[in-house]
């Protein structure tokens, strides 16, 4: 993770600066008025990864530029890191550098909170933990009142807890989220909440069923139920299905069907190349899924994702990566025409814009 230069007195207009670069990239498209949402100015990142640099007796955390990983630079402050981060983080490095039962050989530090004020911290190793590190670390935990899990090759130890719980409040409703270690979380708290308004808002006046596609955790497919009368959503990270059926039951949601599948599978059962156990019972020809819901890695959608996401009357697709966007709509404003199109900053001082698109058939 690279090291941004945090400016609050030039947020705006560093912001403005990605959006006009957002609409030169879109051109190409008729675009309507490309709605804003913007972050906190600092410490937004509600989770975060440093290494740890070991120096004599001093020990520290690093960051590096972009493309360089020789020259690290030291972090005596973070303003981009959450507020519940930034308070532990650097009175726990020097607890961890006074322990040399913590501190031996320890690499990374890796912190994971909430809005809801949890925090779950890893460490990782280059040499093996045992009991006597887990009962190394319990003070720590009691002190800053964290859980932690140890990381070394081939082996994880737990103290207390491997995730933590998140509420996010969308349109006055508390949601709540199970977010395990080590697995997708959306880092920007305050801006994602904005995320799922802007989803709930463009399908408000939906009828039929959602289809969604990497639906990770539930993230927005939870909130988005409640706009339609069945939701089918695939992911393929184990752990991220399991956190969501747990997520679907702490919300009593019960119009919500998740699947451990890719895309692909998923895809290929809906045109009716492939049958899987995975399915039984779901009686998927019953289903009237009007809208279809993406959020692709960076890498964007696959050809016949899109071709089956094309389908569909209406189409949410959240974006992590505009260059990849910008090719897959070339392909779906063959057939939708875009309606609105918003953009989210999640990664505020960097040249990362996380965009929203809905499209509708023409």
């Amino acid at each position: 993770m690279a090291l941004p230069d945090i400016q609050p007195s030039r947020y705006g207009e560093l912001l403005a600066t990605k959006v006009a670069g957002v609409k030169a990239q879109f051109s190409a498209f008729s675009l309507p008025e490309i709605e804003i949402f913007d972050s906190p100015k600092s410490h937004y990142r509600l989770r975060a990864e440093f290494r740890v640099w070991h120096d004599g007796d001093d020990l520290y955390y690093v960051m590096f530029e972009p493309g360089d990983n020789k020259n690290p630079i030291r972090l005596d402050e973070c303003a981009m890191v959450s507020p519940r981060i930034h308070e532990v983080m650097f009175e726990l490095i020097e607890v961890i550098k006074a322990n040399p039962a913590i501190r031996f050989k320890l690499f990374q530090v890796d912190f994971l909170s909430t809005l809801s004020g949890e925090l779950l911290v890893s460490l990782l190793y280059h040499r093996p933990i045992d009991d006597e590190w887990k009962e190394a670390i319990q003070p720590l935990r009691e002190r800053f009142g964290i859980d932690v899990v140890g990381r070394s090759r081939k082996k994880k130890l737990i103290v207390d807890r491997d995730f933590v719980m998140e509420i996010l409040t969308i349109n006055g409703r508390e949601y709540l989220y199970k977010q395990v270690e080590n697995s997708f979380t959306q880092p920007n708290g305050i801006v994602c909440q904005k995320m799922i308004e802007w989803a709930l808002d463009i399908t408000k006046d939906a009828t039929d069923d959602l289809v969604e596609f990497y639906c990770g955790s539930g993230n927005f497919t939870l909130p988005l139920a409640q706009n339609f009368r069945r939701v089918v959503a695939c992911e393929i990270s184990k752990t991220s299905v399991r956190a969501a059926e747990e997520n679907i039951e702490l919300n009593n949601i019960d119009n919500l069907t998740i699947l451990r599948m890719p895309s692909e599978d998923l895809t290929a059962v809906l045109q009716g190349k492939k049958d899987t156990r995975k399915v039984a019972g779901l009686d998927l020809d019953s289903c009237q899924f009007s809208t279809v819901l993406v959020d692709p890695p960076r890498s964007g959608l696959d050809d016949e994702t899109i071709k089956q996401v094309k389908l569909y009357d209406s189409i949410v697709y959240i974006s992590c990566n505009p260059e990849t966007l910008n090719e897959n709509l070339a392909s779906i404003t063959e057939t939708h025409r875009i309606e609105r199109f918003a953009v989210f900053d999640q990664f505020p001082y960097t040249h990362h814009l996380e965009c929203g698109v809905y499209l509708v058939r023409k």
